[in-house]
């Protein structure tokens, strides 16, 4: 294999060299590595890297499908170059199960409050032509329903919001601080890691924020305009929150049952402990929301710094546990007072 260093390639590019590929590799069954190379002017290298992609691209992702295509590292064999020729030769069809997902999303998001008329009835039309190609399949999709969370109509709002430049108005619930504050943002955008939320700019912080759209206790789009100010958006699509270097640092320990905080959480390391538990450091710009995490973690895992979080965190549990078994407490009184007037009644003979 040549030892040329592999070019950094555009990705609009490559996909028409691969396109190009595949023809070429279906007229010459058993073809050289090095004269394919030669012929797309690019390194031996860059030519394996395409052979390992184009195994993942087909008319679908079922078996036959895909398009068959290995390398003993000297040639090239395509296995079933008939089964690209057969897809080609018809229209492509959709299988039940996927007509089935398309009907019941499109059926859904036809639903939504706040959906402009227009987009509305244009949905409503492509629903009733896949319904006529789906033909017996789509049967299967009018016995299922999808219903969408209260945020529904938070969504349309903020959708409208952003459409027409327009200021809005929220109470939002904050659990961090157990508190519900108004608003006013200027929308930016929507986005979904999980859940839905809206990135925008914060009058009363007076900095940007995201905001969960199932947080939101009630909303209004404003007729002031919005006008957020210039700002370079963050790549979420590794996750929402994003810790900063000068972020404070927080010691999280959790035993074999809150591992899951690994997989949650961006973290800075996670070093194997003992007990086959994790020693986690994480960081966070409001490290007081994490006293939420320590008690849902109860025994599973506890933080260690820094020293006040800590305290907190525990001040926090001893209340909660307080509030538990004053609760308790009631419930048990109330059933002896309750016992004790069924006795009475019982001794009066009702």
């Amino acid at each position: 294999m040549a030892g040329k260093p592999v070019r950094a390639a555009n990705a609009i590019d490559q996909t028409r060299r691969m396109l190009s590929l595949v023809t070429y590799l279906r007229e010459r069954p058993g073809a050289r590595i090095e004269d394919v190379a030669r012929a797309f002017g690019i390194t031996e290298d860059e030519l394996v890297g395409d052979l390992d992609v184009l195994p993942m691209c087909g008319t679908s992702f079922r078996g036959g499908d895909l398009l068959d295509i290995d390398t003993d590292g000297e040639r090239i064999w395509w296995h079933n170059p008939s089964a690209l020729e057969a897809e080609a030769a018809e229209p492509l069809r959709m299988a039940a199960d996927e007509a089935t997902a398309l009907l019941v999303a499109a059926r859904a998001v036809a639903t939504l409050p706040g959906l402009r008329e227009s987009d509305r009835q244009a949905l409503l039309r492509a629903t009733a032509k896949v319904e006529t190609a789906a033909g017996e399949a789509a049967g299967a999709s009018s016995r299922l329903s999808v219903t969408f969370e209260s945020e529904g109509g938070v969504f349309a709002d903020v959708d409208r919001a952003i459409s027409e430049r327009r200021r809005l108005w929220i109470r939002y619930y904050s659990p961090a601080r157990d508190e519900v504050t108004e608003r006013e943002i200027d929308p930016i955008r929507l986005v979904s890691v999980g859940h839905t939320y809206v990135e925008g700019w914060c009058y009363r912080s007076e900095a940007r924020r995201t905001f969960r759209l199932d947080r939101v206790a009630e909303i209004r789009v404003l007729d002031e305009p919005s006008a957020p100010p210039e700002i370079e958006l963050r790549d979420l699509s590794q996750a929402l929150v994003q810790p900063a270097a000068e972020d404070p640092e927080v010691v999280v320990e959790v035993g074999p049952g809150g591992r899951w905080v690994a997989e949650y959480y961006p973290h800075d390391s996670a070093d194997e402990r003992a007990d086959g538990g994790l020693r986690i450091t994480l960081r966070t710009p409001d490290p007081a929301s994490l006293r939420r995490l320590a008690l849902r973690l109860g025994r599973d895992g506890r933080i260690v710094s820094p020293p006040e979080l800590a305290a907190s965190a525990r001040d926090a549990a001893r209340a909660a546990l307080a509030a538990y078994d004053e609760a308790a407490a009631d419930g048990s009184a109330a059933d002896g007072a309750a016992d004790g007037r069924l006795s009475d009644r019982q001794e009066q003979g009702l």
